[in-house]
Protein backbone atom coordinates (compact mmCIF):
# COMPACT_ATOMS: atom_id res chain seq x y z
CA UNK A 1 0.00 0.00 0.00
CA UNK A 2 1.19 3.51 -0.85
CA UNK A 3 1.52 5.99 2.02
CA UNK A 4 3.74 8.38 0.11
CA UNK A 5 2.80 8.72 -3.55
CA UNK A 6 3.09 11.85 -5.63
CA UNK A 7 -0.31 13.49 -5.25
CA UNK A 8 -1.31 15.15 -8.52
CA UNK A 9 -4.49 16.97 -9.48
CA UNK A 10 -4.90 15.45 -12.97
CA UNK A 11 -6.12 11.86 -12.99
CA UNK A 12 -4.16 9.16 -14.78
CA UNK A 13 -7.10 8.35 -17.09
CA UNK A 14 -7.23 11.89 -18.44
CA UNK A 15 -3.50 12.03 -19.18
CA UNK A 16 -3.63 8.56 -20.74
CA UNK A 17 -6.49 9.67 -23.00
CA UNK A 18 -4.55 12.73 -24.12
CA UNK A 19 -1.48 10.59 -24.83
CA UNK A 20 -3.65 8.46 -27.14
CA UNK A 21 -6.10 10.96 -28.66
CA UNK A 22 -4.22 14.24 -28.86
CA UNK A 23 -2.10 15.87 -31.52
CA UNK A 24 1.57 14.95 -31.69
CA UNK A 25 2.47 17.84 -29.41
CA UNK A 26 -0.37 17.15 -26.96
CA UNK A 27 0.57 13.48 -26.78
CA UNK A 28 4.21 14.36 -26.15
CA UNK A 29 3.30 16.68 -23.26
CA UNK A 30 0.93 14.14 -21.69
CA UNK A 31 3.54 11.39 -21.90
CA UNK A 32 6.10 13.70 -20.32
CA UNK A 33 3.72 14.48 -17.45
CA UNK A 34 3.09 10.77 -16.87
CA UNK A 35 6.83 10.09 -16.92
CA UNK A 36 7.64 12.90 -14.48
CA UNK A 37 4.90 11.74 -12.12
CA UNK A 38 6.21 8.17 -12.18
CA UNK A 39 9.74 9.41 -11.49
CA UNK A 40 8.64 11.41 -8.47
CA UNK A 41 6.63 8.47 -7.13
CA UNK A 42 9.74 6.29 -7.21
CA UNK A 43 11.71 8.93 -5.34
CA UNK A 44 8.95 9.33 -2.76
CA UNK A 45 8.75 5.59 -2.15
CA UNK A 46 12.40 5.72 -1.06
CA UNK A 47 11.65 8.27 1.68
CA UNK A 48 11.15 7.13 5.24
CA UNK A 49 10.69 9.00 8.51
CA UNK A 50 8.77 9.41 11.71
CA UNK A 51 5.93 11.59 10.50
CA UNK A 52 3.44 10.06 8.07
CA UNK A 53 5.28 10.91 4.82
CA UNK A 54 8.67 11.36 6.41
CA UNK A 55 8.86 15.09 7.17
CA UNK A 56 9.00 16.85 10.51
CA UNK A 57 8.41 20.50 11.27
CA UNK A 58 11.43 21.69 13.25
CA UNK A 59 9.71 24.41 15.29
CA UNK A 60 6.18 25.62 15.78
CA UNK A 61 5.22 29.01 14.39
CA UNK A 62 2.07 30.91 15.14
CA UNK A 63 1.78 32.97 11.96
CA UNK A 64 1.31 32.34 8.27
CA UNK A 65 4.64 31.94 6.49
CA UNK A 66 4.57 31.71 2.69
CA UNK A 67 7.41 31.56 0.21
CA UNK A 68 6.83 31.26 -3.51
CA UNK A 69 9.72 30.20 -5.73
CA UNK A 70 10.07 30.03 -9.49
CA UNK A 71 11.61 26.94 -11.06
CA UNK A 72 12.20 29.00 -14.22
CA UNK A 73 10.81 26.16 -16.34
CA UNK A 74 13.40 23.79 -14.95
CA UNK A 75 13.19 20.84 -12.56
CA UNK A 76 15.24 22.08 -9.62
CA UNK A 77 13.15 22.56 -6.49
CA UNK A 78 12.30 24.79 -4.84
CA UNK A 79 14.03 27.22 -7.24
CA UNK A 80 14.58 30.95 -6.90
CA UNK A 81 12.66 33.02 -4.36
CA UNK A 82 9.99 35.11 -6.09
CA UNK A 83 7.87 36.33 -3.18
CA UNK A 84 8.11 35.96 0.59
CA UNK A 85 5.55 36.55 3.32
CA UNK A 86 4.68 40.24 3.47
CA UNK A 87 6.28 41.13 0.14
CA UNK A 88 4.27 43.28 -2.31
CA UNK A 89 2.65 41.55 -5.29
CA UNK A 90 4.96 40.28 -8.00
CA UNK A 91 4.75 41.12 -11.68
CA UNK A 92 4.33 37.36 -12.19
CA UNK A 93 0.65 36.39 -11.99
CA UNK A 94 1.44 32.74 -11.20
CA UNK A 95 3.52 33.79 -8.20
CA UNK A 96 0.68 35.94 -6.86
CA UNK A 97 -1.94 33.24 -7.43
CA UNK A 98 0.13 30.64 -5.57
CA UNK A 99 0.79 33.11 -2.75
CA UNK A 100 -2.86 34.16 -2.38
CA UNK A 101 -4.31 30.66 -2.72
CA UNK A 102 -1.97 29.15 -0.12
CA UNK A 103 -2.98 31.98 2.21
CA UNK A 104 -6.68 31.31 1.57
CA UNK A 105 -6.15 27.62 2.40
CA UNK A 106 -4.27 28.48 5.59
CA UNK A 107 -7.06 30.88 6.60
CA UNK A 108 -9.82 28.30 6.26
CA UNK A 109 -7.99 25.79 8.41
CA UNK A 110 -6.88 28.41 10.95
CA UNK A 111 -10.05 30.52 11.21
CA UNK A 112 -12.63 27.73 11.12
CA UNK A 113 -10.90 24.63 12.48
CA UNK A 114 -8.15 26.16 14.62
CA UNK A 115 -5.43 24.34 12.68
CA UNK A 116 -1.96 25.87 12.61
CA UNK A 117 -0.96 25.23 8.99
CA UNK A 118 -0.60 21.89 7.21
CA UNK A 119 0.98 19.97 10.07
CA UNK A 120 -0.81 21.92 12.85
CA UNK A 121 2.64 23.09 14.01
CA UNK A 122 3.04 26.18 11.86
CA UNK A 123 4.61 24.51 8.82
CA UNK A 124 5.78 27.15 6.31
CA UNK A 125 3.87 26.98 3.02
CA UNK A 126 6.33 26.56 0.16
CA UNK A 127 5.26 26.75 -3.48
CA UNK A 128 7.19 26.51 -6.73
CA UNK A 129 5.70 27.83 -9.98
CA UNK A 130 6.85 27.49 -13.60
CA UNK A 131 7.90 23.87 -13.15
CA UNK A 132 9.28 22.53 -16.45
CA UNK A 133 7.99 23.76 -19.82
CA UNK A 134 4.33 23.17 -20.63
CA UNK A 135 3.97 20.89 -17.60
CA UNK A 136 0.33 19.85 -17.30
CA UNK A 137 -0.10 19.20 -13.59
CA UNK A 138 0.18 20.42 -10.02
CA UNK A 139 1.28 18.26 -7.13
CA UNK A 140 2.08 18.06 -3.43
CA UNK A 141 5.38 16.20 -2.96
CA UNK A 142 5.22 15.78 0.80
CA UNK A 143 6.79 19.08 1.77
CA UNK A 144 5.78 21.68 -0.83
CA UNK A 145 3.45 22.56 -3.70
CA UNK A 146 4.63 22.47 -7.33
CA UNK A 147 2.75 24.02 -10.26
CA UNK A 148 3.15 23.65 -13.98
CA UNK A 149 2.20 26.36 -16.46
CA UNK A 150 -0.16 24.14 -18.37
CA UNK A 151 0.33 24.40 -22.12
CA UNK A 152 -0.08 28.14 -22.51
CA UNK A 153 3.01 28.30 -24.72
CA UNK A 154 1.47 25.97 -27.30
CA UNK A 155 -0.40 27.30 -30.34
CA UNK A 156 -3.80 28.56 -29.15
CA UNK A 157 -5.70 25.87 -31.03
CA UNK A 158 -3.84 23.07 -29.23
CA UNK A 159 -4.08 24.32 -25.64
CA UNK A 160 -5.89 22.04 -23.22
CA UNK A 161 -4.95 23.48 -19.82
CA UNK A 162 -4.37 26.91 -18.37
CA UNK A 163 -1.72 27.55 -15.72
CA UNK A 164 -2.33 25.39 -12.66
CA UNK A 165 -2.34 28.26 -10.19
CA UNK A 166 -5.48 29.70 -11.79
CA UNK A 167 -7.88 27.51 -9.80
CA UNK A 168 -8.15 28.23 -6.07
CA UNK A 169 -9.78 24.90 -5.31
CA UNK A 170 -6.90 23.05 -7.00
CA UNK A 171 -4.45 24.71 -4.60
CA UNK A 172 -6.69 23.94 -1.62
CA UNK A 173 -7.03 20.36 -2.86
CA UNK A 174 -3.30 19.76 -3.09
CA UNK A 175 -2.46 21.40 0.23
CA UNK A 176 -5.12 19.27 1.91
CA UNK A 177 -3.15 16.20 0.83
CA UNK A 178 -0.57 17.57 3.24
CA UNK A 179 -3.15 17.77 6.02
CA UNK A 180 -4.17 14.18 5.34
CA UNK A 181 -0.56 12.98 5.48
CA UNK A 182 -0.21 14.39 9.00
CA UNK A 183 -3.55 13.00 10.19
CA UNK A 184 -5.22 9.84 8.84
CA UNK A 185 -2.39 9.14 6.36
CA UNK A 186 -4.84 7.32 4.11
CA UNK A 187 -3.06 4.80 1.91
CA UNK A 188 -3.23 5.76 -1.75
CA UNK A 189 -5.01 2.76 -3.17
CA UNK A 190 -8.63 1.67 -3.73
CA UNK A 191 -11.17 3.11 -1.27
CA UNK A 192 -8.68 4.66 1.20
CA UNK A 193 -6.99 6.35 -1.75
CA UNK A 194 -10.32 7.57 -3.11
CA UNK A 195 -11.10 8.98 0.34
CA UNK A 196 -7.71 10.70 0.27
CA UNK A 197 -8.70 12.36 -2.99
CA UNK A 198 -12.21 13.11 -1.77
CA UNK A 199 -11.08 14.89 1.39
CA UNK A 200 -8.85 17.05 -0.80
CA UNK A 201 -11.79 17.85 -3.09
CA UNK A 202 -14.01 18.62 -0.10
CA UNK A 203 -11.63 21.10 1.47
CA UNK A 204 -10.46 22.44 -1.88
CA UNK A 205 -14.07 23.40 -2.56
CA UNK A 206 -14.51 24.77 0.96
CA UNK A 207 -11.42 26.98 0.56
CA UNK A 208 -13.07 28.57 -2.46
CA UNK A 209 -16.47 28.83 -0.79
CA UNK A 210 -14.93 30.45 2.31
CA UNK A 211 -12.95 32.91 0.20
CA UNK A 212 -16.06 33.86 -1.78
CA UNK A 213 -18.34 33.64 1.28
CA UNK A 214 -20.74 31.36 -0.56
CA UNK A 215 -23.46 29.21 0.92
CA UNK A 216 -23.70 25.56 -0.05
CA UNK A 217 -26.53 26.43 -2.41
CA UNK A 218 -24.52 29.20 -4.09
CA UNK A 219 -21.32 27.19 -4.62
CA UNK A 220 -20.51 25.60 -7.97
CA UNK A 221 -19.02 22.45 -6.35
CA UNK A 222 -16.55 22.14 -9.22
CA UNK A 223 -12.93 21.11 -8.83
CA UNK A 224 -10.59 22.76 -11.33
CA UNK A 225 -13.02 25.34 -12.65
CA UNK A 226 -11.06 27.65 -14.97
CA UNK A 227 -8.30 25.12 -15.55
CA UNK A 228 -9.59 23.79 -18.88
CA UNK A 229 -8.92 25.86 -21.98
CA UNK A 230 -11.76 27.02 -24.27
CA UNK A 231 -10.76 24.21 -26.66
CA UNK A 232 -11.99 21.58 -24.19
CA UNK A 233 -15.62 20.53 -23.96
CA UNK A 234 -16.03 20.71 -20.22
CA UNK A 235 -16.25 23.00 -17.20
CA UNK A 236 -13.81 21.45 -14.70
CA UNK A 237 -11.94 18.29 -13.70
CA UNK A 238 -14.68 17.04 -11.38
CA UNK A 239 -18.15 17.92 -10.15
CA UNK A 240 -19.13 17.09 -6.59
CA UNK A 241 -22.71 18.05 -7.32
CA UNK A 242 -23.02 15.81 -10.36
CA UNK A 243 -20.08 13.37 -10.66
CA UNK A 244 -19.52 12.23 -14.23
CA UNK A 245 -20.59 15.49 -15.88
CA UNK A 246 -17.50 17.74 -15.61
CA UNK A 247 -16.21 17.12 -19.13
CA UNK A 248 -16.80 15.09 -22.26
CA UNK A 249 -14.12 15.79 -24.82
CA UNK A 250 -12.65 13.96 -27.85
CA UNK A 251 -9.11 14.39 -26.47
CA UNK A 252 -9.57 14.27 -22.67
CA UNK A 253 -12.24 11.61 -22.80
CA UNK A 254 -15.40 11.40 -20.70
CA UNK A 255 -15.59 12.17 -16.99
CA UNK A 256 -16.07 8.67 -15.58
CA UNK A 257 -16.72 9.46 -11.93
CA UNK A 258 -19.62 7.51 -10.39
CA UNK A 259 -21.95 9.06 -7.83
CA UNK A 260 -23.32 5.76 -6.50
CA UNK A 261 -21.77 2.69 -4.88
CA UNK A 262 -23.53 0.45 -7.37
CA UNK A 263 -21.41 2.09 -10.10
CA UNK A 264 -18.09 1.75 -8.23
CA UNK A 265 -15.27 1.22 -10.74
CA UNK A 266 -12.94 -1.70 -10.08
CA UNK A 267 -9.65 -1.12 -11.86
CA UNK A 268 -5.89 -1.49 -11.42
CA UNK A 269 -5.22 1.87 -13.08
CA UNK A 270 -4.83 5.13 -11.17
CA UNK A 271 -3.97 3.26 -7.96
CA UNK A 272 -7.28 1.44 -8.01
CA UNK A 273 -9.31 4.33 -9.40
CA UNK A 274 -8.62 6.88 -6.66
CA UNK A 275 -9.57 9.89 -8.81
CA UNK A 276 -12.55 8.06 -10.29
CA UNK A 277 -14.28 6.60 -7.24
CA UNK A 278 -13.77 9.71 -5.14
CA UNK A 279 -16.95 10.93 -6.82
CA UNK A 280 -18.97 8.76 -4.42
CA UNK A 281 -17.84 10.31 -1.10
CA UNK A 282 -17.68 13.69 -2.86
CA UNK A 283 -21.37 13.49 -3.66
CA UNK A 284 -22.18 12.33 -0.12
CA UNK A 285 -20.55 15.48 1.23
CA UNK A 286 -22.38 17.67 -1.29
CA UNK A 287 -25.78 16.21 -0.34
CA UNK A 288 -24.97 16.53 3.36
CA UNK A 289 -24.02 20.20 2.90
CA UNK A 290 -27.16 21.03 0.94
CA UNK A 291 -29.30 19.30 3.57
CA UNK A 292 -27.68 21.34 6.35
CA UNK A 293 -27.90 24.60 4.43
CA UNK A 294 -25.92 27.72 5.17
CA UNK A 295 -22.15 27.68 4.84
CA UNK A 296 -20.79 24.20 4.22
CA UNK A 297 -17.56 24.86 6.10
CA UNK A 298 -19.39 25.51 9.39
CA UNK A 299 -21.04 22.16 10.08
CA UNK A 300 -20.49 19.62 7.31
CA UNK A 301 -16.88 20.73 6.92
CA UNK A 302 -16.30 20.56 10.67
CA UNK A 303 -17.67 17.02 10.82
CA UNK A 304 -15.43 15.90 7.95
CA UNK A 305 -12.40 17.66 9.43
CA UNK A 306 -12.85 16.10 12.89
CA UNK A 307 -13.32 12.71 11.26
CA UNK A 308 -10.09 13.12 9.29
CA UNK A 309 -8.17 14.42 12.30
CA UNK A 310 -9.44 12.13 15.05
CA UNK A 311 -11.23 9.07 13.71
CA UNK A 312 -10.05 7.67 10.38
CA UNK A 313 -7.34 5.04 10.12
CA UNK A 314 -5.02 4.69 7.14
CA UNK A 315 -7.02 1.88 5.53
CA UNK A 316 -10.50 3.29 6.04
CA UNK A 317 -13.22 2.33 3.56
CA UNK A 318 -16.19 4.38 2.37
CA UNK A 319 -18.38 2.58 4.92
CA UNK A 320 -15.88 3.39 7.68
CA UNK A 321 -15.96 7.05 6.70
CA UNK A 322 -19.76 7.06 6.58
CA UNK A 323 -20.07 5.50 10.03
CA UNK A 324 -17.47 7.82 11.53
CA UNK A 325 -18.87 11.04 10.07
CA UNK A 326 -22.29 9.95 11.34
CA UNK A 327 -20.78 9.29 14.77
CA UNK A 328 -18.96 12.64 14.85
CA UNK A 329 -22.15 14.45 13.85
CA UNK A 330 -23.91 12.86 16.81
CA UNK A 331 -21.07 13.71 19.19
CA UNK A 332 -20.87 17.31 18.03
CA UNK A 333 -24.51 18.19 17.43
CA UNK A 334 -26.45 15.51 19.30
CA UNK A 335 -27.85 12.09 18.50
CA UNK A 336 -30.80 12.37 16.17
CA UNK A 337 -29.97 16.00 15.43
CA UNK A 338 -30.74 17.57 12.08
CA UNK A 339 -27.00 17.57 11.38
CA UNK A 340 -26.68 13.85 12.05
CA UNK A 341 -29.71 13.15 9.87
CA UNK A 342 -28.16 15.23 7.09
CA UNK A 343 -25.00 13.10 7.22
CA UNK A 344 -27.15 9.98 7.17
CA UNK A 345 -29.02 11.21 4.09
CA UNK A 346 -25.81 12.25 2.35
CA UNK A 347 -24.42 8.73 2.52
CA UNK A 348 -27.79 7.12 1.81
CA UNK A 349 -28.00 9.10 -1.44
CA UNK A 350 -24.86 7.36 -2.72
CA UNK A 351 -25.98 3.94 -1.51
CA UNK A 352 -24.33 3.63 1.91
CA UNK A 353 -26.60 3.17 4.92
CA UNK A 354 -25.53 4.30 8.38
CA UNK A 355 -27.44 4.68 11.63
CA UNK A 356 -30.89 3.43 12.36
CA UNK A 357 -33.74 4.03 9.98
CA UNK A 358 -36.46 6.29 11.43
CA UNK A 359 -39.19 4.36 13.19
CA UNK A 360 -42.47 4.23 11.38
CA UNK A 361 -45.36 5.66 13.32
CA UNK A 362 -48.09 3.17 14.20
CA UNK A 363 -51.37 3.88 12.56
CA UNK A 364 -54.26 4.43 14.97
Amino acid sequence: MFHNPLLCILPYDMLKNISENGTDMQRELAQNTLQVSAQFREERQALHGVQAFGFVTESAQAALQRTVYTAKNGTGLPGQVARKEGDPPSADVSVNEAYDASGATYNLYKDIYGRNSIDDKGMPLISSVHYQKNYDNAFWNGKQMVYGDGDEKLPAAQRLFNRFTVSLDVVGHELTHGVTQYEASLVYWDQPGALNESFSDVFGSLVKQYRLHQTAAQADWLIGQGLLSPNVKGVALRSMKAPGTAYSDPVLGKDNQPALMRDYVTTSQDNGGVHTNSGIPNHAFYVTSIEMGGHAWEKAGLIWYLTLRDKLTDRATFLDCARLTYKVAGEKFGRGSLEQKAVQKGWAEVGIKVGRAPRKKKLP
